[in-house]
């Protein structure tokens, strides 16, 4: 374990820091948003830009790193972001802010793929599911830690925004100067929709929904918060028990679902985040109890990916796993780029704590589509499904590929001993 987590170290340090100041920005952008009056609206535009430029990112990166290699293109990607986020309080306005987000979200994406592409090149077949988990924990403590920089500094003037841009900045030197092989990225060809919702249509509708739960905790959180009053120690506090809460809750519902009906936990986690974001909608400014809810809320947000992940996989066969995961990927994405710009267009018409509201609404249809599909199949017995590994929304296809393969290759020693 201790060798493992020593090879892969500076990989992980850079991650960290990349986190750092893709988290920062993410925050600041709704903190900066409410200073300059931008209606909640215009922020959803901003917010749903960024996960529209991830998509795309995703979708071509492998295609650049085919054509110039990995560290040309992790070079590239890192500086438009720099310059991406040193920009944005430089042009504060809502279309140039949707431009440049559009821009981060690409180059965000185009980093991820060629950071998990080393990082899985580095991996075993023994150690992948720890070096996976580790990511994620890295990725997530990095989130986290964001958070807490956003107190030095104020919002409404460019010394975060360019903190945000010397940490991404930062994080290239451990990462290539660490790395020494160039994988391939082959990711497979996405499954047809319409073979992927015949298989396995709970883990297609329920991710999709779970994208737009994502976004717009993510993005339109900060929006919420600011305009609610809270002060920007507070957002950023509010923001990290979001975080904070899968960290905690991520394990014990992952070793829940290996024992009984995945369905059942599904429903009953997207049931209580339901009720959650209802008592949200009900508290009102309390902080202490925002940050309680939002600690709650996110506690059950991440792991629910991981479980739709899982159960989509149980109904699949080992050589269709890494094409569902791509269209899975897929499917997610075009949720975060729509559950933004409804959840800020709701907002702005009926107010802020119509947040609440829309993400309750959202769970509850995860929820209820659960309970209809335990209707129409019998129950999979823990032998016949796969392992859970606590996969976070914020990676990318090449990471949601490999834990698919490390979670089938779990399950098949696990039968056959």
């Amino acid at each position: 374990m201790k060798q493992t987590v020593l090879g892969i170290l500076p990989l992980l340090v850079g991650i960290f820091f990349i986190m750092l100041g893709n988290g920062m920005h993410f925050t600041l952008v709704g903190l900066r948003g409410d200073i300059e009056d931008f209606s909640a609206g215009a922020l959803a535009i901003v917010t749903s830009a960024y996960f529209g430029g991830f998509l795309l990112g995703a979708r071509t990166a492998p295609r650049l790193i085919h054509r110039v290699g990995h560290i040309r293109v992790f070079a590239a990607v890192g500086s438009f972001m720099s310059a991406g986020l040193i920009a944005l309080p430089l042009v504060v306005d809502p279309l140039a802010w949707t431009l440049l987000r559009v821009v981060i979200g690409f180059c965000m994406a185009g980093i991820y793929v060629t950071a998990e592409s080393w990082l899985n090149a580095e991996a075993t077949n023994e150690n992948r599911g720890t070096i996976l988990s580790i990511y994620m924990i890295a990725q997530t403590l990095g989130m986290i830690s964001a958070q807490g920089l956003l107190v030095l500094g104020d919002a409404g003037t460019a010394s975060l925004f360019i903190v945000a841009s010397i940490l991404v900045s930062v994080s290239f030197g451990p990462i290539l100067l660490s790395v020494s092989s160039t994988p391939a990225v082959e990711m497979s060809r996405s499954m047809a929709l319409r073979d992927l919702v015949r298989a396995a249509p709970l883990g297609t509708v329920g991710v999709f929904f779970l994208g737009t739960i994502f976004a717009t905790q993510a993005g339109m959180g900060p929006v919420f918060a600011s305009q609610i009053g809270l002060s920007a120690q507070q957002v950023s506090l509010f923001m990290a028990m979001l975080f904070v809460g899968p960290l905690l809750l991520q394990v014990p519902i992952g070793w829940i679902s290996d024992r009984v009906d995945r369905r059942s936990v599904i429903f009953t986690t997207s049931a209580l985040g339901a009720v959650f974001c209802l008592l949200g909608w009900t508290v009102g400014e309390d902080h202490g109890q925002l940050l309680l809810i939002a600690f709650l809320t996110g506690g059950v947000t991440m792991p629910l990916y991981a479980l739709l992940l899982a159960y989509a996989n149980d109904a699949l066969s080992r050589e269709e796993m890494p094409a569902a995961s791509g269209a899975l990927a897929l499917i997610f994405g075009f949720g975060a780029i729509l559950g933004p710009l409804a959840a800020g267009f709701v907002m702005q018409i009926f107010g802020s704590y119509m947040f609440w509201i829309v993400l309750a609404a959202t769970f509850l249809m995860i929820a209820v589509f659960a309970l209809y599909r335990m209707t129409q199949s019998s129950v999979r017995s823990p032998a016949e499904t796969e392992s859970y590994l606590s996969v976070v929304p914020t990676v990318s296809q090449v990471a949601v590929e490999a834990a698919v393969t490390w979670s089938a290759d779990q399950s098949k020693n696990s039968n056959s001993d």
